[in-house]
């Protein structure tokens, strides 16, 4: 069997970018006195793809479903030529203009997985990497019903430049099968990582 198309793609080069030809980020030069007055600075970057008026930038998408052995985290594989990895991630994306953050995650779900959902909870603002970038988004709770008939054979809805493979796995043993697929070669998304943390944490302190 052949690798899925995911796992097919190579990295070519790296080599620094023209900011008069970047189309997705920028670098900014921020000026800052800290606590004792002195003024220092910092390097970072910002997105050039949030629309107007709207104060974050996407979604991370956490849908779990509940099949007949119990609940799984519903998750995909996408190749991410920043770190040159396969990343196990949930289900994200960016917000288009005039667009709700529940409305975003739900189209974003259908359109990287097939399944149908309404979205049930949104979280607070989470910042990605604040010492590096502006990035920010909001973790959205999707519930799908397993039982619809669109949701029994989800065929996702991807762009030509989208090669991504959906998966789930046991809630109850995310966090093994993160540390597993991580000495496979997989890089593991901080969202992903932190919801295992979290169940980890919820079960040894019996939340």
């Amino acid at each position: 069997m052949s690798d899925p198309k995911y796992a097919q793609s190579k990295f070519l080069s790296r080599g620094p970018l023209d900011p008069k030809d970047a189309k997705w980020t920028k670098l900014v030069l921020s000026t800052y006195t800290d606590p004792n007055g002195v003024e220092r600075t910092w390097e970072s970057a910002e997105r050039q793809t949030r629309p107007a008026n709207c104060p974050i930038d996407g979604v991370g998408i956490v849908t779990i479903l509940n099949k007949e052995t119990g609940p799984e985290l519903l998750l995909q594989k996408q190749y991410r030529p920043p770190i040159d990895k396969v990343v196990i991630e949930v289900p994200a994306g960016l917000i288009d203009p005039n667009e709700t953050v529940e409305e975003c995650a739900v189209r974003e779900l259908k359109e990287e997985t097939g399944y149908v959902g309404v979205a049930e909870q949104t979280s607070c603002v989470m910042f990605n990497d604040p010492g590096f970038c502006n990035t920010n988004l909001n973790m959205v709770h999707v519930r799908v019903d397993m039982s619809l008939a669109e949701n029994q054979n989800p065929k996702p809805e991807l762009e030509e430049n989208e090669f991504i493979e959906c998966f789930s796995v046991p809630l109850a043993g995310l966090f093994g099968e993160m540390k597993r697929l991580e000495q496979e070669g997989y890089a593991i998304d901080a969202r992903v990582g932190t919801i295992a943390e979290g169940i980890e944490l919820a079960k040894r302190f019996k939340l």
